[in-house]
């Protein structure tokens, strides 16, 4: 416990919310969280995400008191919430919560609902609080509605006011966005980014979307069987991942084969990568590069080629599935009107930043972050 607190202290000043080797179980059953740390900035929107049953949701409700840790420690600006033998009451907390299915009282007006958590407020400053929250989400005269006649769009604001109403430092949002249409959540999401920020509101969202997860959040944790293996910016989770289901998780990408040809060298089928040679990789090692969809570019002027096995119309662009003559397989990208047929082949160019190298067989990442040099 000692050491908890001590690195809950240091880093006190620098953050708003710490999660030190939290673990959290249901009863006597395995654990759901298992060891998770990380830190959450003042101002920042972090993201929990991963597939069905990774313990996600399990996390959130720990940070909100409505679970007992097991082990760890969980503090906000350096005052301990919760522990094993102590924990303060979730409305004691000074955090908001968000539920998926919005979790609004049908027999309350829009106001009412969102002035439900200020029943211990002025009613001067209450009824000021609501005015001015219904202006910020776009819902200045929706006061007297039923918040069920409402679209979900506008139901989702209202559940986003009623949390942030009590002017909580710290949201919690449990997949808000997973019963809306893509379109909305496309016009919804840079919404709530935008009041979160004017209201000076930090927030944790729980969610299985990547597309959501990238759009909405400063950092990001990829959950897997409990553990937090990546906690980082959305550009380094894409681009450097620590290891194979973060990888994957994220969004599209393939692994080829690559062989070490000399101390910084690799040849693969696309020619030879330089690369910064930091984990004793030795000649003739195997190894795997991953390739994301825009490492890969359609150049009908390129000598290599590939033919098309499955293509994915997404407006500016075409994902194309493309396999070499030795077998392997990757995704493609080409301008929309590149507009090619199932069994074309079509010239490939590789557009490499920098190299994620994986040995083979093994999960985790050997993340080499400078320039690959590229002979053509």
């Amino acid at each position: 416990m000692n050491d908890s607190s001590s690195v809950l202290n240091d880093s006190a000043t620098r953050s708003l919310l710490q999660a030190h080797d939290v673990s959290l179980s249901y009863g006597n059953g395995p654990r759901a969280v298992d060891g998770v740390s990380f830190e959450l900035q003042s101002g920042e929107i972090g993201s929990i995400l991963g597939p069905s049953g990774s313990g996600k949701s399990t996390l959130l409700r720990g940070i909100a008191g409505f679970e007992q840790l097991k082990e760890g420690t969980i503090a906000m600006n350096g005052a301990t919430l919760s522990t094993p033998e102590f924990s303060i009451a979730p409305e004691k907390r000074n955090i908001g919560m968000m539920f998926q299915d919005y979790a609004l009282f049908p027999h309350l007006s829009v106001s009412q609902n969102i002035s439900f958590g200020l029943r211990n407020w002025k009613s001067t400053d209450r009824e000021n609080r609501v005015h001015n929250l219904l202006k910020l989400i776009g819902l200045g005269d929706y006061g007297d509605r039923d918040p069920y006649s409402l679209s979900g769009g506008e139901q989702q604001r209202i559940a986003l006011a009623r949390a942030i109403a009590p002017k909580p430092k710290l949201l919690l949002m449990d997949e808000p966005f997973s019963s809306l249409d893509i379109e909305i959540c496309n016009t919804l999401i840079p919404e709530v980014r935008l009041i979160l920020n004017q209201e000076n509101i930090s927030a944790i969202m729980v969610t299985h979307n990547h597309d959501i997860a990238f759009s909405m959040a400063d950092k990001i944790g990829i959950m897997k069987a409990g553990r937090v293996h990546q906690w980082d910016m959305p550009f380094n989770v894409y681009h450097n991942p620590v290891n194979r289901f973060t990888a994957r998780f994220v969004g599209e990408g393939e692994f080829i084969k690559a062989t070490v040809v000399s101390d910084q060298m690799l040849q693969s089928t696309f020619g030879l990568h330089a690369f910064q040679n930091d984990y004793g990789l030795k000649i003739d090692d195997q190894v795997e590069i991953l390739l994301r969809p825009d490492d890969i570019l359609h150049d009908d002027a390129s000598p290599l080629t590939g033919t098309i096995v499955r293509k994915s119309f997404r407006g500016s662009i075409y994902l194309y599935t493309v396999n070499l003559e030795d077998g392997q397989s990757f995704y493609c990208l080409a301008d929309s009107h590149h507009d090619h047929q199932l069994g074309e082949r079509i010239g490939l160019r590789l557009n490499i930043e920098h190299i994620v190298l994986f040995r083979k067989n093994q999960q985790e990442a050997l993340r080499t972050l400078i320039p690959s040099q590229i002979e053509r």
